[in-house]
């Protein structure tokens, strides 16, 4: 009598020609789906537990997302140690690229690009002299009667002391201190230390400039080299793409925001003149010129008009007429005026402004305020071409 073992495999020999499954010599291929259970000599298939199996980061993986954060703090750490250069450099790209369509402009009305190039930097830099102009005026006459502007203020506040001494009276009540805290004028020490931050050594202005310059003068022989590295006709025609959306984005953001913001100035010099307050045209250039950062710049603006109106004015109501009206331009511009002109166009989420406000304020200053937006810009369009949105996407809610 023969041992079950070969009676078993000779049953599967049978069934595997019967199923037209290749065999020899006795060997049957067994598909992965009909393994057999140890000790079962009915042949009941185990199923595939592979599926079943949770997923796990691999080490690969792992060892891929610690390099790329260690890459990315290495680069932020360069870009914060080495602002002296980086700054410079990346603003003079930045607005060299606003600026080049105006330098194409001129170039089709045969005017040689480079001197294109320097007549547009010439014609900005005036721009910005006459707006700083306006601006530096009533900042020097402020800053020279810092003192008495500051008494005048400490007794405008004096109108707090009821509310002061009905808290005392409420601490009182519940068992804190009996102490009245007091409105203590802040030093003006940190005048010259903010003016040397805000103000670029002639080193980094000098870089700017000729960067500037020659950025817009080469821009067209830059593209095409850029276009040229890439021996792939589908990777030319991306880098392409993505050079003229980015020029074509920042040049309308650049005079997009430049109108919204003239008339934003023009509005609160208007409401500052209206009002009475003092030196309406450098309020209102400095209106426009803060405008240019978003958030911090109307709040700022905001503060300097209701410090203004306490101390030019002898009632506090007097004093914020003008910073409720410049409130209530800022909140029609930055709710409905923006958006609809800029929001359409480049989808700009408020969250991500914020962060990349906050970030680059940090890492680069003022300066950084400023490049901001723009650079999310930039960073929105790489997002859009080298992750399209046929790539693999989460499921909708």
């Amino acid at each position: 009598m023969e041992p079950m073992g070969a009676i078993a495999r000779s049953q599967l020999v049978v069934g595997a020609r019967a199923e037209g499954l290749p065999c020899r010599r006795g060997v049957v291929r067994v598909l992965p789906s009909e393994r057999m259970i140890p000790g079962n000599g009915e042949g009941t298939p185990l199923a595939d537990s592979h599926s079943e199996l949770p997923r796990v980061i691999r080490r690969t993986e792992f060892v891929a997302f610690s390099l790329a954060g260690l890459l990315l703090i290495a680069v932020v750490a360069v870009l914060y140690v080495g602002r002296a250069f980086f700054l410079p450099v990346v603003m003079a790209f930045i607005i060299g690229t606003m600026l080049s369509p105006a330098a194409t402009f001129l170039e089709k009305r045969k005017v040689p690009r480079g001197l294109a190039s320097v007549l547009i930097v010439v014609a900005g830099t005036a721009v910005v002299s006459f707006v700083v102009a306006l601006i530096a005026s009533p900042v020097m006459e402020w800053s020279s009667r810092l003192p008495e502007l500051g008494v005048k203020l400490k007794d405008k506040l004096h109108v707090f002391d009821r509310p002061l001494a009905l808290w005392r009276e409420l601490q009182m009540m519940v068992g804190g201190s009996d102490e009245l805290p007091s409105f203590q004028m802040p030093k003006f020490e940190w005048v010259q230390p903010t003016l040397e931050f805000l103000s670029p050594t002639f080193t980094e202005f000098l870089l700017f400039f000729v960067t500037l310059i020659l950025f817009i003068a080469s821009w067209r022989d830059l593209r095409r080299a850029i276009i040229m590295t890439f021996s792939d006709h589908d990777a030319r025609l991306r880098t392409l793409r993505i050079l003229n959306e980015i020029e074509v984005h920042l040049g309308n953001y650049l005079l997009t925001v430049t109108v919204i913001n003239v008339g934003v100035g023009v509005a609160a010099g208007i409401v500052c003149a209206l009002t009475g307050m003092p030196n309406p045209a450098g309020l209102g250039a400095l209106a426009a010129t803060l405008n240019f950062v978003p958030i911090i710049g109307p709040v700022a603006m905001f503060a300097i008009l209701v410090v203004v109106g306490l101390v030019a004015f002898p009632t506090i109501g007097g004093g914020l007429t003008a910073a409720l009206a410049f409130g209530g331009i800022t909140f029609l511009e930055g709710h409905f005026v923006t958006p609809t002109i800029i929001g359409r166009r480049l989808a700009l989420n408020a969250l991500a402004v914020l962060l990349a406000l906050a970030f680059w304020t940090w890492l680069w200053g003022p300066m950084g305020a400023f490049l901001s937006s723009p650079l999310l810009i930039v960073a929105l369009i790489l997002k859009e071409h080298l992750l399209p949105t046929d790539s693999p996407q989460l499921p909708q809610d």
